[in-house]
């Protein structure tokens, strides 16, 4: 997302409440820093000094908070395809369909924000059911490979190795155990 007042990116976003209605504002750290300065302390009165320091003392106790926050929430990991909270929000791309119920708390107002809704209310692929649960058992048999080869269970990443070829050869992968 932009920055609402140059091409930048949007680093900051602001909801203020204004007669009872949220505003957002989307800003880069430069026009935050100015925003911020203009409806801070710069325009305080002596009187009205200690109430401004207490709102902005408040506000970086949130943050801190916040901060924490992100951070337990960015160990979180989808046990299907194994991308954590962090690497979504990095690269900006979900591992596998489990990662909406596994990340639900964090992906709904996002989606709300992006959608204006949470709920598909539109067309659905015909194979969407099969395919989609084939993807996800490839997604899982090779992040599976992956760790056994790291144990170097070899023989265990030959067996996921296979299934995942006859999976990809539209066979289906219950022929083989693991």
């Amino acid at each position: 997302m932009k920055c609402q007042k140059c091409d930048k990116p949007a680093t900051f976003h602001i909801t203020e409440l204004t007669d009872g209605n949220p505003q957002e504002l989307h800003l880069c750290e430069e026009h935050a820093r100015e925003y911020l300065s203009q409806s801070g302390m710069g325009s305080a009165e002596p009187e009205n000094m200690a109430a401004a320091l207490a709102h902005q003392m408040a506000q970086q106790m949130a943050v801190g908070q916040t901060a924490e926050e992100l951070a337990r929430l960015d160990q979180q990991v989808c046990p299907f395809c194994g991308i954590s909270f962090y690497d979504f929000r990095s690269r900006g791309r979900l591992g596998c369909p489990h990662d909406y119920t596994c990340f639900e708390a964090q992906l709904n107002p996002l989606i709300l924000n992006i959608h204006g809704e949470t709920e598909h209310t539109g067309k659905t692929p015909r194979l969407g059911s099969r395919a989609s649960q084939e993807k996800t058992q490839l997604i899982r048999f090779r992040r599976e490979m992956k760790e056994a080869v790291a144990e170097e269970d070899y023989e265990r990443a030959g067996k996921l190795r296979d299934t995942i070829r006859r999976i990809e050869q539209g066979d289906s992968p219950e022929e083989t155990s693991h």
